[in-house]
C-alpha cells in the first residue's frame, strides 16, 4: 500500500504526515470558478460526471495532496428520496421542507437519481495517481435531517430542534429512512472506488448531553456498524463539527476510525484526551490559511509539534472561497518539510 493516508489510518509508519483539506475542490480555485460559470447550476455540476470528475481532480493536479475527496453534496440523499432541492445564488441549498407524516411517507430512495455520483468515483479512481487516496462521504443523519425539516439554514434549524424535544417519534422515523438511504449510498460509493469515507455532521454543535448521544452518536454508530458489516476494512472518518466537550463521547461510542476536530478544540485537549482514543484529523483554522505568512506557519507547526507524527493534517472546517491558492501550496510545503524524511 503506497497511499500515505491509508497507511496512517492502519497504523503503519509513513515517511510524512498525510494532508488533505475539506473543500479542497471549490470556489477558491480559478479553474473551479471557470467550470462553475460554464455549468451555471451547482446541482448540474454535482450530477454531471465529467464535470464532477474534473473538479474532484483539480486540487490534486495543482497540489501535492494525499487524498482527493468526491465533489458532491450532502443533500443529494434528500434529492434521491424525492425531496425537491435547489441551490440558489447567495442563499445556498433550499428544500421543500418535510411538514408532516404524510410528507415523510412519500420519501422513497431512488438510486438512479444519484448514479452520476458513482460514475464520478469510477472516473476519478481511474485517473488518480497511485499514491493518492479517494474519499467518499455523506452527511450525518442529524445534519441532513435539519435541512429536510427546516428547508434551509436561515432560522438555525429551529424546527428540527423542536422535534428533537417535542416529537422524537417523527424524528426517529425520518432517521430510519435516512439511515437506510445513507447505508445504500455509501456502500455504492465503496463499490465505485471510494477507499475512505467521511461523515460530515456539520450541525452537531446544536445538540448537547443526552440529545447529542441520541441524535448524533447513536445513529452514527448504527450507520458505521452497517457499513463495516459489508466493508469491514473501509476506514470511516467522523467529523461532528463544534461538538466541544462531546467530542470524547463521539470518539468513544460512534465506532468511527478517525475523529475530525474543528479549530475550536485546543491542541492540548486533542493530544491529552482525544488522541488517546482515536487517530485525529484537523484542525488548522481556515482563517489562518487565508492569512498565510507567519501566522499560518505557526499554526501549522503547532499542530505538527503537538499531534505528530501519527496525525492527519487538515483544517478545522472547509477551505473558504477567498483563500489564496498559493497559501494552500505553502501549507502543504510546510507539512512536507516538517514531517518528511
Amino acid at each position: 500500500m503506497d497511499k500515505t493516508l491509508l497507511k496512517t489510518i492502519s497504523g503503519e509508519k509513513t515517511d510524512h504526515m498525510p494532508v488533505w483539506l475539506m473543500r479542497q475542490a471549490g470556489r477558491y480555485l480559478p479553474e473551479y470558478r471557470a467550470l462553475r460559470a460554464r455549468a451555471g447550476n451547482f446541482l448540474d455540476l454535482c450530477l454531471t460526471p465529467a464535470w464532477a470528475t474534473e473538479i474532484t481532480l483539480q486540487p490534486t493536479k495543482r497540489f501535492d495532496l494525499d487524498a482527493a475527496i468526491l465533489f458532491a453534496d450532502i443533500l443529494l440523499i434528500p434529492m434521491a428520496l424525492g425531496q425537491k432541492l435547489e441551490f440558489r445564488e447567495g442563499e445556498g441549498p433550499v428544500l421543500d421542507k418535510i411538514e408532516d407524516e404524510k410528507a415523510l411517507a412519500k420519501l422513497v430512495y431512488d438510486e438512479k437519481k444519484v448514479m452520476p455520483v458513482f460514475d464520478t468515483l469510477q472516473n476519478v479512481k481511474a485517473q488518480l495517481p497511485q499514491n493518492v487516496a479517494l474519499i467518499g462521504f455523506c452527511g450525518g443523519l442529524w445534519t441532513v435531517a435539519c435541512y429536510m425539516l427546516d428547508g434551509n439554514s436561515r432560522n438555525g434549524f429551529s424546527r428540527a430542534q423542536s422535534l428533537a424535544e417535542n416529537d422524537p417519534q417523527m424524528l426517529d422515523r425520518l432517521f430510519e429512512i435516512l439511515l437506510n438511504a445513507s447505508e445504500t449510498y455509501l456502500n455504492r460509493q465503496i463499490e465505485s472506488g471510494a477507499e475512505v469515507l467521511q461523515i460530515f455532521e456539520s450541525w452537531a454543535g446544536l445538540l448537547a448531553d443526552s440529545k447529542f448521544e441520541r441524535w448524533i452518536v447513536k445513529p452514527t454508530a448504527e450507520l458505521v456498524t452497517r457499513i463495516k458489516r459489508k466493508h469491514p476494512k473501509i476506514p470511516i472518518i467522523g467529523f461532528p463539527r463544534e461538538s466541544g466537550i462531546h467530542y470524547k463521547t463521539y470518539a468513544e461510542k460512534s465506532g468511527i476510525d478517525v475523529l475530525g476536530i474543528d479549530q475550536n478544540v485546543s491542541l492540548d485537549v486533542a493530544r491529552d484526551q482525544l488522541q488517546k482514543i482515536k487517530l485525529l484529523q484537523g484542525n488548522l483554522d481556515p482563517a489562518l490559511l487565508v492569512a498565510g505568512g507567519m501566522d499560518m506557519r505557526r499554526g501549522i507547526e503547532a499542530i505538527i509539534d503537538k499531534m505528530g507524527p501519527r496525525h492527519i493534517f487538515n483544517l478545522g472546517h472547509g477551505v473558504v472561497p477567498h483563500t489564496p491558492p498559493e497559501h494552500v501550496a505553502e501549507l502543504i510545503k510546510i507539512v512536507r518539510e516538517r514531517t518528511g524524511p
